[in-house]
């Protein structure tokens, strides 16, 4: 197997057009596709195809990577390609997608022969520009040679856990990670508008904990799009990190845990998104904390 590749990339919101750039910029041809084809457009100038349809996106390629909202969108997409889909072609699938749909996701793979790759990344929009996710991959060994160049290209390291994509083990990882990343989050957004409620000084507070083991570079990046109107663009947008919270929250009563925290960073997201703050960064999560439009 060389390591270039043909690889097709279905989805170029803001972290499929960078593992697409970071791809074509690592040698390999990239095929790509987005529903508004305008967002993908722009990948024209690091040499990409841009194709019309999924199964123009695919054609002939040697690997297939979604990256797109949910579970239900990538299934859509892939029977909307699946006539040009090759029987063994390595299917990436990096979407966070949630442990129910990675189901039917498999069954699709199996029945079209796909070498199936759970590869959900962690990491938002500065990592992904400079290919430095970390890759979540479950997948056969056999076929990973194929994808390993593709996860060079886009990450800085790959964590494999499992042989098998169906089981989920890279999913079930990526849920786990985003619901510390989002409850990082949330008592972020809490804390500013306490402080705000309270007329306390931000950097009193972070001045209080300078140094010790409340001290937190992702609280301090994250109090900082907020403080400073640095929310777009997203690194991780407010409706995707409501989608993922819910997900966390049904695979926990799933499994019969209940996750109260992640369940009430839903709502506060949702909120958030209600307010007009759906497409910005996920700090804008601060503004459900109050019932009028604020400025931090």
């Amino acid at each position: 197997m060389t390591d270039t590749l043909t690889v097709s990339v279905l989805g170029t919101g803001i972290m499929g057009a960078a593992m697409a750039r970071n791809l074509a910029r690592a040698g390999h041809t990239v095929r790509a596709w987005n529903r508004t084809r305008a967002k993908a457009e722009p990948l024209a100038a690091d040499g990409a195809h841009i194709a019309d349809t999924p199964a123009e996106a695919v054609e002939g390629a040697d690997a297939v990577l979604t990256m797109l909202h949910d579970g239900d969108a990538v299934l859509g997409v892939m029977r909307q390609a699946a006539p040009a889909l090759r029987p063994g072609t390595a299917w990436i699938q990096s979407t966070t997608a949630g442990l129910d749909a990675l189901t039917g996701l498999a069954a699709f793979a199996r029945e079209h022969r796909l070498a199936f790759f759970d590869a959900p990344v962690l990491g938002t929009r500065q990592p992904a520009e400079t290919g430095q996710l970390l890759v979540l991959a479950a997948g056969p060994t056999e076929s990973r040679e194929t994808v390993t160049p593709v996860f060079d290209a886009v990450g800085s390291r790959t964590l494999w856990t499992g042989e098998d994509a169906a089981a989920g083990s890279a999913t079930r990882l990526k849920l786990v990670a985003n619901s510390w990343v989002i409850a990082a989050t949330n008592a972020t957004g809490e804390v500013l508008a306490l402080a705000q409620a309270l007329g306390v000084d931000p950097q009193n507070f972070f001045d209080a904990i300078a140094g010790g083991p409340l001290d937190m570079g992702y609280l301090r990046a994250k109090a900082d799009l907020v403080l400073n109107d640095g929310l777009t663009p997203a690194s991780f947008a407010v409706s995707t990190a409501e989608k993922d919270a819910r997900l966390i929250v049904q695979a926990g009563q799933e499994h019969g845990v209940r996750l109260d925290g992640a369940e009430a960073s839903a709502e506060r997201l949702r909120r958030a998104a209600a307010q007009g703050h759906a497409d910005e960064d996920m700090a804008a999560v601060y503004y459900a904390s109050f019932d009028e439009p604020q400025t931090p």
